[in-house]
């Protein structure tokens, strides 16, 4: 069941998310117990279902086919938990939003398995939509989302990187996805193509604002609801937006820098690190950047015609600025 603040802010849609979650509750069912087994753990924690939402508003914009429609927003989010299994493995984390993760209940190469396993359902649900275009669109994304990962890993506790090279990754390893439900929901709702290049404008600016929230949620958000400590990505060697702000903005005796060359003292430096993305402008200045992209996301879906879905669209925006988890 969809939680009711969420009900209000997915708007006609919302009943209809039902139906992605019993086709995601089809995946468990297996000829393999322990695959199985292994599925529910995967699946049990219910997100908020935003990138399934996303598909249904906009192809409430056009022609609103439940038929196409559900099983691309099932694959986008089967694919969205399936590439956080990955990222489990990748992280060693143990731990995911207070749950252990799949790698923590079983070894990491069954839990890889696992999440190929996720990979390739997501893949045949979106043959289900019958469209060749967005099965391709789909493909694409899984692209982009694995090279932003692997740039991602491969940029770990290093201080060079910039923000043009950060909103590169996070154009590939989150917007991406966005990016696909919208675009591909317009397309399945066959709308015109002016639409459909609005909506995946949108989709993309709104996986942009959702992603630096998470960034900065990372170092002010509440522990409990996170599932994660304070400072969990900059502690993983991840320099993220504020990190890379107060690295160009107060180049000397910078505590990350310390943080990532300490051979000791690791944990004091971090701390200071942490202290004073607190203490400076960076975090104010990260939040800009995302109402920035929620302003670009909105001017993009402007001359779309007044509706509820449009509403919620508009509304999503203010919900990813906002939201503190």
């Amino acid at each position: 069941m969809t939680p009711a603040h969420l009900t209000s802010l997915y708007g006609p849609v919302a009943e209809d998310l039902i139906l992605v979650e019993d086709l995601l509750e089809s995946v468990k069912k297996t000829e393999s117990g322990a695959l199985s087994r292994m599925l529910e753990h995967a699946l049990e924690a219910r997100g908020k279902r935003l990138r399934p939402a996303l598909v249904l508003l906009a192809g409430a914009i056009g022609d609103y086919n439940l038929n196409r429609l559900v099983p691309l927003g099932a694959a986008i989010e089967l694919l969205h938990t399936a590439s956080l299994v990955h990222d489990d493995v990748v992280d060693g984390a143990t731990s995911r939003r207070g749950r252990p993760t799949s790698n923590a209940m079983f070894d990491n190469a069954l839990t890889v398995l696992l999440g190929d396993y996720m990979f390739a359902n997501a893949a045949e649900m979106v043959t289900r939509t019958g469209s060749l275009e967005v099965t391709r669109l789909f493909a694409l994304a899984l692209m982009k989302m694995t090279s932003g990962e692997l740039d991602q890993d491969a940029a770990a506790f290093d201080v060079g990187r910039d923000v043009q090279q950060y909103l590169w990754r996070i154009g590939g390893k989150t917007a991406a996805l966005f990016a696909n439900a919208t675009e591909g929901g317009a397309i399945l709702g066959q709308c015109e193509q002016d639409t459909v290049a609005s909506l995946r404008t949108y989709g993309y600016s709104i996986g942009m604002a959702f992603q630096i929230v998470d960034d900065v949620l990372d170092f002010v958000g509440d522990e409990e609801l996170m599932g994660k400590p304070v400072g969990s990505d900059l502690r993983e060697g991840t320099v993220t937006l504020p990190g890379l702000l107060l690295l160009e903005r107060y180049p000397k005796d910078n505590p990350i820098k310390k943080f990532f060359q300490a051979k000791r003292d690791r944990e004091r430096h971090l701390q200071s690190a942490l202290a004073m993305v607190l203490d400076t402008e960076v975090l104010d200045a990260s939040m800009d950047m995302a109402r920035d992209y929620v302003r670009r996301a909105r001017e993009a879906i402007a001359p779309l015609p007044e509706g509820e879905a449009k509403r919620c669209l508009l509304d999503i925006g203010d919900y990813v600025l906002e939201r503190s988890s």
